[in-house]
């Protein structure tokens, strides 16, 4: 009997086949594998000097091929296995994205250990803590900097037997004996290839669906992190996923520039373009990801929404330094892109007075715009992580720049529910990916069941069992509504919804959206819990204030007494007065009180996709709260 007999019944889409019944229990295929780590290897062979990747040295774009992806992938598996990795092994990662994180991650898979990424913003501790939960036997670190919350740490971590670093910048004197560095173990895996060419192969043959795959730990927010454990099942049926809502060709272009330690990026560059064919460009680094989408110009991008955000702010402030031709015509244009939007969001037929304007002022204003932010290829822009506002995401489609707005959580392996091209509501996160399944329970909570389910945290069985309902329904955490098509609308958090004094509920998620639509605020943490009233605490866009108080001509030295000035809290005023229009009379901000501390993903109030940590903010700015209510 061949392997294509043994398949289950199989449907193709876009050339690729997959289980033609996605709600059973498997087992899954997508292109006859049914683990990450085989259909690695088949696309690898299948590929070969066809561009997989591309990243920048020293300015310049180098391209790198799939054979490039398996041999270098193949070294690092064999001398971690030579080193005495077992199946089952956990191997830690503490790097910014680039080639040498996804040759280790597919490495690690492919000979049987379990990859676990470690975002380079955590701290010592925190590392300690990840290494020591995981019990990794070993870990990759980019640099010297990397490399010294290690060292400081290094007599805590008992069951650690080798570090790699992928950088020798800065160490080329150093000698530890736990240490080596990333071509010492491509050394020691042509050693062992030698000796044994077929063991990669073999190993990756031993693979199995229930196997798992990945660890990715939780953010932390309700307590320690909790590593979710990710199957390679799990990871099959999330590139089933992408093919039947999100596709990628063989042709699209990708830039990869969130946490690869985060769901959503490993998902949007390591899977699916494994899975679909299509090339990633590694950012220089977060801080350069607007300078290398102008130079790559992606047919697909994914961000968060503080990135869109970012975006926005940029193109408002120039709008409103531009001549009074420039802020008319951009006018002109936003409001004739507008029209178009709506018409096609409703499903009618923009009318020709509407096309032919929008055809105009596309013509010349948004395509120049589209252009100067590097989207003129733009297919398709993707969000997720957190929630965005409604009104952010007419915009774009009024500039001609389709964001679909997904949902999902580290424990679905990524996406529950997304919105697409072709059917979407804005304000919505869309209808549920196919073979998934939501329902809303009694008191409002989301709850979601597929194949795509995490199968439990690593050594924390309770936790596990207090996630999953005793029916096998995963609990999201979140509060929703699903519509009468099937769009399902996140409404906040369970834990985030305030009581008030006076006994109304209300779900603060909408509200603070509303406030960073503005491009002067960055996050914002509705508070009011019991209380008579809700009040806000705000972190301004340090950027666009700092230019608002230049124009005006307000003195200010820092940050913090930029915060303190009269002019920026009635500027910050006027964006709170202008939210409370919007929102019925119990539900408006009375009073707010402005962060003046600058934060960055390394402070305990951020999680590393730069959302604010509500308890951490409440905690901490408790003096700034107890102002507001006396």
């Amino acid at each position: 009997m061949t392997i294509a007999e043994k398949l289950p019944p199989q449907q193709t889409v876009g050339g690729h086949s997959f289980n033609a019944e996605l709600t059973g229990p498997g087992p899954f295929y997508f292109d006859g594998c049914d683990t990450l780590a085989k259909l690695f290897r088949q696309r690898c062979l299948e590929l070969g000097e066809k561009i997989a990747h591309r990243e920048k040295d020293f300015g310049i774009w180098l391209s790198y091929s799939w054979t490039d992806f398996y041999e270098h992938a193949r070294l690092i598996g064999l001398g971690l296995v030579a080193l005495g990795l077992k199946r089952g092994d956990v191997v830690s990662i503490l790097s910014e994205d680039s080639k040498e994180w996804i040759y280790t991650d597919l490495a690690v898979q492919s000979v049987g250990g379990i990859a676990s990424g470690v975002y380079t913003t955590d701290s010592a501790s925190q590392l300690k803590y990840l290494v020591n939960d995981s019990s990794s036997r070993f870990l990759f670190v980019e640099n010297d900097e990397q490399l010294d919350k290690y060292l400081s740490v290094k007599h805590e971590m008992p069951d650690l037997q080798k570090v790699i670093v992928y950088d020798r910048e800065g160490l080329h004197e150093f000698s530890d004996d736990k240490v080596i560095f990333l071509d010492d173990l491509y050394r020691i895996g042509r050693d062992f290839l030698k000796e044994n060419p077929d063991r990669f192969d073999e190993e990756i043959a031993r693979s199995r669906p229930e196997d798992t795959a990945i660890l990715v730990y939780t953010s932390g927010t309700t307590g320690p992190p909790k590593g979710a454990m990710i199957t390679h099942e799990n990871i099959v049926v999330s590139i089933i996923g992408s093919v039947l809502t999100l596709p990628v060709t063989e042709q699209d272009e990708q830039v990869c520039f969130l946490p690869l330690c985060h769901i959503l990026e490993r998902l949007i560059s390591v899977f699916t373009p494994i899975g679909l064919r299509s090339t990633v460009n590694f950012a220089e680094s977060p801080e350069t990801v607007f300078d290398n989408v102008r130079e790559v110009s992606p047919h697909v991008f994914t961000a968060v929404p503080r990135v869109w955000e970012k975006v926005y702010s940029r193109v408002t402030i120039m709008a409103d330094e531009a001549t009074p031709i420039g802020r008319w015509a951009y006018r002109r244009a936003i409001t004739a892109g507008a029209a178009r939007a709506t018409a096609l969001e409703n499903g009618k037929a923009v009318p020709l007075a509407t096309r032919l304007s929008y055809a105009f002022w596309d013509f010349a204003v948004l395509k120049n715009l589209r252009r100067m932010l590097g989207f003129d290829r733009l297919r398709r822009g993707t969000t997720g992580a957190a929630p965005i506002s409604p009104d952010l995401l007419k915009w774009y489609r009024s500039i001609g720049v389709n964001i679909l707005e997904g949902y999902g959580m580290t424990e679905s392996s990524g996406v529950i529910s997304v919105n697409l091209i072709e059917r979407y509501k804005t304000g919505t996160v869309g209808q549920v990916v196919p073979g998934g399944a939501v329902r809303i329970a009694g008191d409002g909570e989301i709850q979601y069941k597929g194949a795509n389910v995490f199968a439990g945290y690593w050594n924390k069985p309770e936790k596990t069992a207090e996630t999953i309902t005793e029916d096998g329904w995963l609990k999201t955490g979140d509060v929703g509504r699903l519509d009468n098509e099937g769009f399902l609308t996140i409404t906040g958090r369970v834990k985030d919804i305030i009581i008030t004094a006076g006994g109304k509920n209300i779900t603060p998620a909408e509200i603070e959206n509303r406030l960073k639509f503005s491009p002067y605020v960055s996050d914002a943490v509705i508070i009011g819990d019991k209380r008579k009233f809700l009040t806000c605490l705000i972190m301004i866009d340090q950027e666009n204030v700092e230019k608002h108080a230049q124009d005006k001509r307000v003195p200010f030295s820092d940050f913090r007494s930029l915060c303190a000035a009269q002019e920026v809290r009635d500027l910050i005023g006027a964006v709170v007065a202008e939210t409370n229009e919007a929102f019925a009379r119990v539900e408006q901000i009375k009073d707010f009180r402005l962060i003046d501390v600058l934060l960055t993903a390394e402070d305990e109030e951020l999680t590393a996709t730069m959302k604010l940590k509500r308890g951490f903010v409440e905690q901490k700015h408790k003096k700034l709260i107890d102002e507001m209510y006396g």
